[in-house]
């Protein structure tokens, strides 16, 4: 199991930028995918960004595209998420998860470990 606990959440206006981050302890980091999700009040939880074992491949929701980036530090098991050009609609509770196997996944069902989130909100 990998216990998972995301950090860099707040409030900003719309344009700005949040990083947030989430360090990973349990299983050996470099063997498992990570991934990005949120949950807006009143929606399902969806798919925001996911990064492979190595670091080498990544995957963004279309609605993120171009505006946010994953990246991951296997030596120091932590796994960021850098969010730029803020807008409204990407105020949710952001969850890092942990997936069960090695490849990049939009699915969380492919995703076996949850941290307990962070809020973001955006501002107009």
């Amino acid at each position: 199991q990998v216990q998972l606990v995301e950090s860099g959440g707040g409030l900003v206006q719309a344009g700005g930028s949040l990083r947030l981050s989430c360090a990973a302890s349990g299983r050996t980091f470099s063997s498992y995918a990570m991934g990005w999700f949120r949950q807006a009040p009143g929606k399902e939880r969806e798919f925001v960004a996911a990064i492979s074992w190595s670091g080498g491949s990544a995957r963004f929701a279309e609605s993120v595209k171009g505006r946010f980036t994953i990246s991951r530090d296997n030596a120091k098991n932590t796994v960021s998420l850098q969010m730029n050009s803020l807008k409204p609609e990407d105020t949710a509770v952001y969850y890092c998860a942990a997936a069960s196997f090695l490849a990049v996944s939009p699915k969380s069902g492919d995703f076996g470990s949850w941290g307990q989130g962070t809020q973001v909100t955006v501002s107009s």
